[in-house]
C-alpha cells in the first residue's frame, strides 16, 4: 500500500475527525447524525494516520508530492 495522501490532506482529515469528536462529546451531535459522522470521523482518523485512502485509488487521485529523480 503506497501512500496517496499528502501532508495537508492528512492534517485536514485529522482536524475534521477531531471536530466531530468534540461536537459529539459536547452533546451538539446526537441520533443518526452522530452515528454517521462518527463513522466518518473514524475513517478520517484511520486514513490520515495511515496516509492511504482506498477511494483515492479507485478515483485515481494522489495528493502526495512527486519525488524528483525517481
Amino acid at each position: 500500500m503506497k501512500q496517496n495522501m499528502g501532508k495537508i490532506d492528512r492534517i485536514i482529515r485529522a482536524a475534521l475527525a477531531l471536530v466531530i469528536v468534540i461536537l459529539y462529546f459536547t452533546n451538539n451531535l446526537s441520533g443518526l447524525a452522530a452515528i454517521i459522522l462518527g463513522i466518518f470521523a473514524f475513517v478520517f482518523a484511520l486514513t490520515s494516520t495511515v496516509g492511504y485512502c482506498p477511494l483515492y485509488t479507485v478515483l485515481g487521485i494522489r495528493t502526495t508530492k512527486k519525488k524528483v529523480g525517481g
